[in-house]
């Protein structure tokens, strides 16, 4: 950004003329904008929509170049962030308007794929995975032994794995979750990793465990000493 522009953005932004929403400020990257874009069209934004387009008023305000309000109206065009339409007004003038309604609606469809997605993580929770496994509905009790073991250090993917373990064997209750969670932090097992090692490890020993030898006799081949 240009040094004077962002001189001039601090100036207007500090006397209140000028509001960046935190939702845009933190996004504005999935948008596809660099930051002379996004400030240049915040800069828009504020203006209001439907505002006639002046590039020297434009230039001044911003204290940029005639030729940089251009290039960003170019840019910003070609990114389907606006576009300056030719109307006539109530003297039947021809005038050109920013018309930002393509700005407004992909910032719509970004919101609401963010709440979709805040929705996907939230049926993911480690809360419905058990409720899944178990096939019902955890009471507020569980619910509070689960949120111990996670505020006492326990990962959702530990727990996840826990939960797995125990369903594998047959057993549907935290208690018997509790216990192979508190056999893992013995062990120092904290995550889906350290699990996998631990269940090669025993698999491991399992095959190494001697098998004990049986002594095979055969009793029609016994010694010649015993006959008459």
């Amino acid at each position: 950004m240009e040094e004077h522009m962002d001189k001039k953005l601090i100036e207007l932004y500090k006397s209140g003329h000028m509001v960046i929403p935190l939702y845009l400020l933190k996004n504005y990257k999935d948008l596809k904008l660099d930051l002379d874009e996004f400030i240049f069209l915040m800069y828009l934004y504020n203006k209001g929509d439907k505002e006639l387009f002046d590039p020297g008023k434009i230039s001044n305000d911003l204290n940029i170049p005639l030729k940089d309000v251009m290039k960003y109206i170019s840019t910003l065009t070609d990114k389907k962030m606006l576009k300056v339409d030719v109307v006539k007004n109530d003297k039947n003038i021809l005038e050109d308007i920013i018309d930002l309604d393509d700005f407004y609606r992909k910032i719509s469809l970004k919101m609401v794929s963010n709440v979709n997605d805040n929705l996907d993580e939230l049926n993911s929770s480690v809360f419905t995975f058990i409720e899944k496994e178990f096939g019902r509905t955890l009471s507020p009790m569980e619910n509070e032994i689960i949120k111990s073991w996670l505020e006492n250090g326990s990962s959702e993917e530990l727990v996840r794995e826990a939960v797995k373990e125990a369903t594998f064997n047959g057993v549907n209750n935290l208690r018997y979750i509790d216990k192979i969670l508190y056999e893992w932090e013995k062990k120092g097992i904290k995550n889906k990793e350290d699990v996998d090692k631990n269940r090669n490890l025993h698999r491991k020993k399992e095959k190494e465990e001697p098998v004990e030898e049986i002594f095979d006799y055969n009793w029609f081949e016994d010694d010649d000493s015993y006959e008459e």
